[in-house]
């Protein structure tokens, strides 16, 4: 499976200002990402972005990057205009990476690109849940499949939601009950990610607050690449800096 990964970064972040190119064992966080998904087998990587600094640093370190536009209500806008500048044709495969993942499996980018096909246009990932609490924390979202492994739903929800063994007992997970939790991690067919900023949004996305359920809204698939285990957390605020920064200078 050929494919193209693209990694929106904008610099302005309100709980980790210039959070892109925070240092990570002498590199900015953008091109530890960059290089991670240079593992991935990837045809081409390249960075989307909005600032000078970041385009600057990328090109210090050998990463292809590309300007944007800088008023993209989301990073799926931001890709899809490059993948637009870049011409790439309809069936490409384009992988969106975020770049505050400087910890992501390179391995898990190529298992989400390779769902890809003619009668799927995007793709995500997602691994079982084994601690109660998360289960039922609103800030984990929660996916739940079809036989061909393809998403039904996503929610922050407890989905499904076990009847007999909740009714029992809530502070365990029953035997055998694995929720699925969602990674956010995405991959298109090109000619769908063009399509898809021009999607109406749907009640459904804006009740729940995932953007996602716009593409289920509409009637398109999403396939669900299944990983044993949860892959290591982005960073979104300064102790989930640190964390990383231990990584890298370990």
């Amino acid at each position: 499976m050929s494919f193209v990964v693209i990694i929106p970064a904008r610099l302005a972040s309100t709980r980790l200002p210039n959070k892109p190119l925070a240092d990570l064992g002498g590199k900015p966080m953008v091109v530890r990402v960059a290089e991670r998904a240079r593992e991935s087998g990837a045809a081409r990587i390249i960075v989307a972005t909005d600032h000078a600094d970041i385009l600057a640093a990328c090109a210090a370190h050998g990463i292809e990057a590309c300007m944007t536009r800088a008023d993209h209500p989301s990073g799926t806008d931001r890709i899809a205009e490059v993948a637009r500048t870049l011409a790439l044709p309809p069936g490409a495969v384009v992988v969106n990476l975020q770049g505050d993942e400087p910890l992501i499996d390179p391995a898990l980018l190529a298992a989400c690109a390779a769902r890809i096909d003619a009668a799927t246009p995007m793709a995500t990932c997602a691994h079982p849940l084994s601690n109660v609490d998360e289960v039922f924390n609103p800030n984990v979202v929660k996916v739940v499949l079809d036989k061909l492994g393809r998403a039904l739903y996503f929610s922050r929800a407890t989905i499904p939601w076990h009847r007999d063994g909740f009714a029992r007992d809530r502070a365990t997970l029953p035997a055998g009950y694995a929720p699925l939790r969602h990674v956010g991690l995405y991959a298109y067919s090109n000619a769908f990610l063009q399509q898809y900023p021009q999607l109406e949004p749907a009640p459904l996305e804006a009740i729940e607050a995932l953007e996602q359920l716009r593409v289920l809204w509409h009637g398109y698939p999403i396939a669900v690449h299944v990983t044993d285990s949860a892959p290591p957390a982005g960073v979104d605020t300064p102790e989930d800096l640190e964390r990383v920064r231990h990584y890298y200078t370990s």
